[in-house]
């Protein structure tokens, strides 16, 4: 039967607010103690994990702690510091340009609105969702491969566009919940419901899932697939749902 817009708001709720008791440990995985910092943090996380980012940015924040200081960043060794994260120079020329935009519009800080953010160089609108949602406390929808891949498996929406994605999620979601919801998906497609082998026999999500079956239903089978620190609390909530 073809789902109504009422059942699918309702039944994508459902699925958020599962998704709040499954990972009430859903945060930003990117560490930043500022929005400076997490604007150059989200800038390096492009094609690169947050773990590396993480295992890279203390030497560049101790080295480049304000705007200014990534203005007159000598390049060669900006490039060095970031190499890691991969496509280094271009995220050099990004963070360089970042700095000298924030210093001559802005005043060296990070504004607080989207409109001013994606006229930055080297942000999106998914960079100023980060942005927004977890340095401001203003409400924001990131759309990032996993949120993208989850969204369209559960059939909140059948766009491939990411700004639609992001339209058609909002429309279902209050927003008071953006931000949150962001995490707790990309964190369920980190542990739980993988691109390639989704655990679904171990996924607490499965009576709302129109792709249930598309990994292994078999409970002892799907537990293995899971991952992270809560591996073991998440079979426990599998097995008690």
């Amino acid at each position: 039967m073809t789902e109504t817009a009422l059942g699918l708001k309702r039944r994508a709720r459902r699925m958020a607010r599962a998704l709040a008791h499954i990972h009430p440990d859903a945060h930003c995985e990117l560490d930043f103690t500022n929005p400076l910092e997490l604007a150059v943090a989200t800038i390096l996380s492009a094609q690169c994990t947050d773990e590396r980012v993480n295992q890279v940015t203390p030497k560049l924040f101790a080295r480049c702690p304000t705007a200014a200081d990534y203005a007159a960043a000598d390049r060669t060794e900006m490039q060095e510091l970031i190499r890691p994260t991969g496509f280094f120079r271009n995220k050099t020329d990004s963070l360089i340009k970042l700095g000298q935009a924030l210093v001559e519009r802005h005043d060296g800080e990070v504004p607080g609105t989207l409109t001013e953010l994606v006229a930055l160089p080297g942000i999106g609108r998914k960079t100023a969702n980060v942005i927004l949602g977890n340095a401001f406390d203003v409400p924001g929808i990131t759309v990032d491969t996993h949120f993208k891949r989850l969204t369209q498996r559960w059939r909140w929406t059948t766009e491939t566009d990411e700004v639609k994605i992001e339209f058609a999620v909002a429309k279902l979601i209050e927003p008071r919940d953006w931000t949150m919801l962001s995490h707790r998906v990309i964190f369920h497609g980190r542990r739980v419901c993988h691109a390639r082998k989704p655990a679904c026999g171990a996924c607490t999500l499965r009576k709302d899932c129109p792709s249930y079956g598309i990994g292994p239903t078999d409970l002892e089978t799907a537990v293995k697939l899971l991952k992270g620190p809560r591996a073991a609390e998440l079979a426990e909530l599998a097995m008690a749902s």
